[in-house]
């Protein structure tokens, strides 16, 4: 290698490992500060906290590399023009694809890197991270209770409220419990205005105080035939404070490297995606084919052919209606008002779980693409920092700081605004996963082909040159069309 590759290389990985380092330490904390309320003053340990802010690394680090890259390429070009190092190396012959050229290399190094990153090591990560959060929620139990829907969590019994609130969300609103310890059916409802979680650490049970409530049992054994059931007394009462202790020792058992989840779309690699996608595609057609047939049967689209014998003779009447007495045409609008809505609420149901179908197999289909996308991202944003590097000729962390936080957030939304519409059925699964690529190529492209060619960012002096041209050719036009029409 010679020297002068060397200093690129040392000028590019010194300010890039710098940045990387700063960018992954802002990320992690990001996602720290995100899930603060779910770790911070629940008896988690500190063991737990780091292996969690780990897995965070490993996550974000593929993101993490691409703007390092994009920030110390800007650097390191703006700081060699700055300091007419360039001017230097050109005047002795250098052109600038040549002293770019290990910075190429090593970008696209950095890119199958961070391939591998996002196949093996970006799932890896997310696998563990979650199952460690349900597994967290799991021994703080209060924690997985989600207000506006019933929580199965914790065995024997199904926790519904409206609202969660408190310093550690320990007071619940409007509070329905269906208790089913007994194992004797849905037979014991509470119902509260208001309630308080109390759950100490080490605890193997969870208090729960209700106010302002009505509680209702019936009485049933395991003797009693299921006819007889429903005429056994049942007790009513109302109460201004009830007391519940709940056991949550099973909680406990369980082990926070426990893998219960592992077929997340984002956990899975990119041969087990390939594999996956077929049997998601293979299911959804059949889905859309069942739900087909359904429709057409419940139209009874065969029976618009065969015509009721009281139809068939000559005089009728011209509205349908009037050929059947006053109960038949009562009959027959009832009918028709029942199978509308029923079609209706058919349409409906299929729509929900056509969408939700759709959508399942969208994230699956954008994950594949979008993991090849992410990863050339390294290379993209090199063409486009290392050539503004040396068009803006300015190094440091100022200027060029705020250029990289510019292009890459403008890559982000692009990137994201692609992903929400394809997984929307707006665009397909690639088109979406590489719409940021389509957007930001064009920039990369001009951006070479300028610094190539030694030019400014913007020239003005062509640009109004251009206009200068325009207007006289204009004039040119007008003055050779006058003089014709006096000649004629």
């Amino acid at each position: 290698m010679k020297r002068l590759d060397k200093y690129i290389l040392k000028s590019f990985l010194i300010p890039f490992l710098a940045t990387f380092f700063i960018i992954l330490f802002v990320l992690v904390m990001q996602a720290l500060w995100l899930a603060f309320d779910d770790l911070a003053g629940k008896g988690i340990s500190v063991g737990i906290i780091l292996k969690f802010l780990w897995y965070t690394a490993l996550i974000v680090a593929p993101q993490a590399l691409p703007i390092g890259v994009l920030l110390s390429s800007i650097m390191t070009l703006g700081s060699l023009s700055e300091n007419y190092e360039f001017a230097a190396t050109k005047s002795a012959g250098v052109s600038l694809q040549r002293m770019v050229r290990s910075l190429v290399i090593l970008t696209i190094f950095l890119s199958g890197l961070n391939f591998l990153a996002y196949n093996y090591v970006y799932p890896y990560a997310i696998l563990k991270q979650i199952n460690l959060k349900i597994n967290i929620r799991k021994k703080q139990p209060a924690l997985a209770l989600v207000p506006g829907s019933f929580n199965t969590e914790i065995p024997g019994y199904q926790i519904k409220f409206d609202r969660k609130y408190g310093k550690e969300g320990e007071l619940l609103d409007n509070v329905l419990i269906y208790d089913l310890s007994a194992k004797r059916g849905n037979n014991k409802i509470i119902s509260a205005k208001h309630g308080e979680l109390i759950s100490e650490e080490g605890s193997r049970y969870m208090t729960l105080k209700l106010n302002d409530g009505h509680f209702y049992e019936h009485h049933v054994n395991d003797k009693t035939p299921y006819k007889e059931r429903f005429r056994m007394k049942a007790s009513y009462s109302d109460f201004d404070e009830y007391t519940m202790n709940i056991d949550i020792s099973s909680f406990y058992d369980d082990d926070l490297d426990e893998l219960n989840h592992k077929r997340n779309f984002n956990m899975l690699s990119l041969a087990q995606l390939k594999d996956t996608l077929p049997s998601l595609k293979q299911g959804y057609d059949e889905y859309v084919r069942t739900r087909a047939k359904s429709l057409y049967l419940n139209s009874s689209a065969e029976s618009l052919h065969q015509i009721p014998d009281s139809l068939k003779n000559d005089k009728l009447a011209p509205n349908i209606l009037d050929n059947f007495g006053i109960q038949e045409q009562r009959d027959i609008i009832n009918s028709a008002i029942a199978k509308v809505d029923r079609t209706l609420n058919n349409f409906t149901a299929n729509k929900n779980s056509f969408k939700h179908r759709r959508k399942v197999l969208n994230l699956y289909d954008i994950e594949f693409y979008n993991r090849v996308a992410l990863s050339l991202s390294c290379l993209l944003l090199f063409f486009i920092g290392a050539p503004l590097g040396s068009i803006i000729r300015k190094g440091g962390m100022g200027l060029p700081m705020i250029l990289a936080i510019s292009i890459y957030v403008l890559y982000f939304f692009s990137n994201t605004f692609g992903r929400n519409m394809a997984e929307e059925s707006s665009l397909s699964a690639i088109g979406g996963s590489w719409l940021a690529i389509a957007l930001m190529l064009p920039l990369a492209i001009v951006l070479t082909t300028r610094a190539t060619q030694d030019k400014g960012l913007f020239d003005i002096n062509s640009f109004f040159a251009r206009i200068g041209n325009f207007f006289k050719k204009i004039f040119l036009f007008l003055t050779k069309r006058k003089s014709t029409q006096q000649k004629q």
